[in-house]
């Protein structure tokens, strides 16, 4: 039956959307393209590794690879704070 494959793709699309757009609200620093392009990436990576790319397990993932990205950002690329450059 041909109408299984749109409807499961469907599914599948309207499930990493809802997931795109909890990451969106909770990571406003880096663009929605950005978030998406996670998400993507995360469930082809688990599904490539052969691993069942469930909506939690990506969701997961992608939260941590996201905190990673934050966490990663040296002191000199932050928001303006005190400089440490020995000024004042």
């Amino acid at each position: 039956m041909p109408a299984q494959t749109p409807t499961l793709t469907d599914h599948r699309s309207q499930t990493r959307d809802a997931l795109t757009r909890r990451l969106i609200d909770e990571f406003d620093t880096f663009s929605a393209d950005a978030v998406y392009r996670c998400v993507s990436d995360v469930h082809a990576r688990i599904t490539h590794l052969g691993l069942d790319a469930t909506p939690d397990s990506v969701e997961r993932m992608a939260r941590e690879h996201l905190l990673g990205m934050l966490k990663s950002e040296p002191p000199s690329g932050r928001a303006n704070g005190s400089g440490g450059d020995g000024d004042g």
